[in-house]
């Protein structure tokens, strides 16, 4: 085909006259001129405002649920509908859900606004909060997102629209979490003030991790995430799934952000999206949910460990996970050589203080403090808590014992029921949380004795090659301690 065209001839094509002024390549279209200025619209983009079904499981939520869901009644963009999914539940989370039941119209900015309020009582469910989310998936599948929300978790009055907003601006994200809080306005006692503050520092430093790069997110944790349900059913089809959420993993949130990120998309945090989520606030507590994260990581690391799902130790998502796990491995193996070098060569009258050993300790403290003033509702203990450093210690070394009791329980090959085992813990029954200090105090009562039988020769010697070890060590640590506190944060807040 031949064309001979100018802005004022009529086109010609192998010789047949075409309409003035219709380019070739426009049939079919509604132009009718050949030059466009910036300001004039070419093409519309389709304006369909996009389905969101919300899906939110409930165990025994009777306190939080009324919240939640006002929460979600509050928001600048509702949800076109609301599926609360109750499962394995013995307190009066349905009743209370049950009163908010129905249609609700909001007006916002001059546009009404209508959902609809769907309260499931599932009774007893094997897959517990798994076959809850999976019961919602099927309620909603017809929308074009999946909003998943816990039953304690409050979002902020914008956090659907800017979910909505932000999926809607990329086609490859598949999933996208809010930034999350923890709640620490209606506790009461020391311990409890403690705990949910050192929650709000462990989870400020996740979200900022995530943040800075490249706002790519590990976990699309099920506190509060928006999915692509286009997402989900490609994760179906390829893992031969009949549902998105799987029992083969006990963090089903982190195998299905593996699993969308495998397919091709995308996995991302939200940079303005926020939402509250209800801490622990006993030891017991703690230790369950805890054990039960690090045990579940650990699961999706290792090769070839659960059901049908392998291990996937360098899948992308999972290289934060390796990160923390190292990490958790060499700041005890340093407190503990610190501890016991420092009581050894006190034994003997052999130890020398230096100024150096300070410098580890401030720029911990400069870390903390910048984490607690990046967030975005600090308050003065999250400050104090980073600034006086004791507390922060106090708060890792808990955490060191969910560590080791993971990484025991695994590889004791335990296939203990760790949802289970968490949900006793909150009931305030059990001791396993305590395991870690008994070992503990076992393993340093032999250490001492051991110590008591060397001769003065072997002991200089155990110190003389102890205390150049620890310094490379802590070298190394407080070079990536640096690293990270000097790092740009591109002005997000946790």
């Amino acid at each position: 085909m031949t064309a001979l065209l100018d802005e004022t001839s009529t086109p010609v094509v192998d010789g047949d006259v075409l309409e003035t002024g219709r380019h070739p390549l426009a049939l079919g279209t509604e132009l009718d001129r050949f030059h466009f200025t910036p300001e004039e619209l070419v093409a519309e983009v389709p304006t369909r405002r996009a389905t969101i079904g919300a899906v939110v499981p409930a165990y025994n939520e009777a306190d939080t649920i009324v919240d939640v869901l006002r929460g979600l009644l509050k928001q600048t963009r509702l949800p076109d509908v609301i599926h609360v999914v109750v499962n394995n539940t013995s307190d009066k989370t349905f009743r209370k859900a049950a009163k908010l039941a129905g249609e609700h119209t909001v007006v916002r900015k001059g546009v009404e606004q209508v959902t609809r309020i769907y309260v499931h009582d599932l009774g007893v469910l094997a897959d517990k909060k798994v076959g809850a989310l999976n019961y919602g998936f099927r309620l909603v599948r017809g929308a074009d997102y999946l909003l998943g929300v816990d039953g304690d978790t409050v979002l902020g009055k914008r956090t659907v629209e800017r979910l909505a907003a932000e999926m809607e601006s990329d086609p490859r994200i598949g999933g996208i979490s809010a930034i999350y809080t923890v709640d620490d306005r209606a506790v009461r006692g020391p311990l409890g003030r403690f705990l949910l503050t050192g929650q709000r520092a462990q989870f400020a430093s996740f979200n900022l991790q995530n943040l800075v790069r490249g706002r790519n997110m590990a976990v699309l944790g099920g506190q509060a995430s928006l999915f692509r349900t286009a997402a989900l059913e490609t994760v179906m089809a390829a893992h031969h799934q009949r549902d998105p959420w799987v029992s083969d993993s006990e963090v089903e949130d982190s195998l299905l952000s593996l699993q969308i990120k495998s397919v091709g998309f995308s996995t991302k945090i939200s940079a303005t999206a926020r939402a509250t989520v209800g801490g622990m606030t006993t030891l017991r507590a703690l230790d369950g949910q805890q054990v039960k994260w690090n045990y579940g990581a650990i699961d999706l690391m290792w090769p070839g460990q659960r059901g049908d799902t392998r291990g996937q130790p360098f899948h992308p998502n999972l290289r934060l996970r390796w990160m923390e796990n190292a990490s958790m491995l060499l700041n005890a193996a340093t407190r503990l050589m610190f501890g016991l070098l420092l009581a050894a060569a006190l034994s003997i009258g052999a130890f020398e203080f230096s100024p150096v050993w300070l410098i580890p300790p401030a720029v911990a403290v400069a870390l903390n403090l910048r984490i607690a003033l990046s967030m975005k509702k600090r308050t003065w203990r999250d400050v104090l808590f980073a600034a006086t450093l004791v507390p922060a210690e106090l708060y890792m070394w808990i955490r060191f014992g969910h560590f080791v009791r993971a990484w025991t329980k695994f590889l004791a090959q335990s296939r203990t029921d760790n949802w289970a085992a968490q949900a006793k813990a909150e009931r305030g029954a059990g001791w396993a949380f305590l395991s870690p200090l008994a070992v503990a105090v076992a393993a340093l009562a032999g250490l001492v004795w051991v110590w008591t039988l060397l001769p003065v020769t072997a002991q200089s010697a155990v110190l003389s090659v102890g205390w150049p070890v620890l310094g490379v060590v802590t070298v190394v640590q407080t070079v990536a301690m640096v690293r990270r506190l000097l790092r740009r944060q591109h002005g997000y807040r946790a």
